[in-house]
């Protein structure tokens, strides 16, 4: 490690700030960002600590009904305080390990948007909205690929809103080693329409199966997609799986996340 500055605010706007000064970085849990500069792959001269920040905390639910979850909310936090939501509340239960859970936070995953993250999946399916210091951003417009999102320099995430669907479900074929998704399919069944979304499987970070959606907003019933598997193209190829292996794994575990959704 080296030297830097660090704050750790009370308020939202004294975190906006610190985060003016050059090369200033947020802090949510530091799943990633500490690992990251212990490589020097990220060399910060001030580090601003968002977890002191009582609004950034907790979990409500609105007049609307919609979930609403601080940004500095941990995953453990989430996955026993979201059973209104029982999709989003057994992903988070299943990121990580109980260490990982009991510091990493929601507004931390989604503005790292890692490719193998489990909540872009869980936010992208749901139709959420990502509210941050100035503006409310679409889950839809909000992921750009790979790490990228919407952010924009010195931008933080306030709260993340969910819509509450009928039925979810979140299903999780992790690599052992990281518990990453090496594929991860979440489902969600509203009113007039199901949203599928992957994680880990493309080039091109989370997505949307829209066939699968279009064949489940029919009839949610997991034989409805039986035959059904994503194009190969542009899926992720490494030592731990190719390309068709990963597209044939949204296959399954969309039946299985519709099977089990509830």
């Amino acid at each position: 490690m080296y030297n830097f500055e660090f704050e750790k605010p009370s308020t939202i706007a004294e975190a906006i700030s610190a985060l003016g000064d050059e090369e200033a970085l947020p802090l949510g849990g530091g799943q990633t960002l500490l690992p990251t500069m212990k490589q020097r792959l990220a060399s910060p001269s001030k580090v601003v600590s968002l977890k002191g920040i009582a609004e950034l905390q907790g979990i409500c639910t609105a007049d609307d009904g919609a979930l609403c979850i601080g940004s500095a909310t941990c995953h453990a936090d989430v996955a026993s305080g979201a059973g209104v939501y029982p999709g989003l509340a057994g992903l988070a239960a299943g990121i990580g390990d109980p260490a990982v859970r009991a510091r990493g936070t929601i507004g931390g995953s989604l503005a790292n948007n890692d490719p193998a993250a489990c909540y872009p999946a869980g936010t992208l399916a749901s139709g959420a909205s990502i509210i941050t210091n100035s503006r409310e951003i679409a889950a839809d417009d909000y992921f750009q690929g790979m790490f990228a999102t919407a952010l924009d320099e010195g931008e933080i995430i306030t709260e993340v809103r969910f819509p509450v669907p009928i039925a979810s479900n979140y299903q999780k074929f992790e690599q052992p080693a990281s518990r990453f998704a090496l594929v991860g399919v979440f489902v969600a069944q509203y009113n007039d329409s199901v949203r599928v979304a992957v994680t880990g499987a493309s080039e091109e970070g989370v997505f949307r199966w829209s066939d699968a959606e279009a064949a489940l907003s029919s009839n949610f019933v997991a034989d409805a997609i039986a035959d059904m598997a994503p194009s190969a193209d542009g899926m992720i190829t490494d030592l731990h799986g190719t390309a068709a292996y990963r597209a044939h794994l949204v296959g399954v575990l969309t039946r299985r996340a519709v099977a089990a959704a509830k």
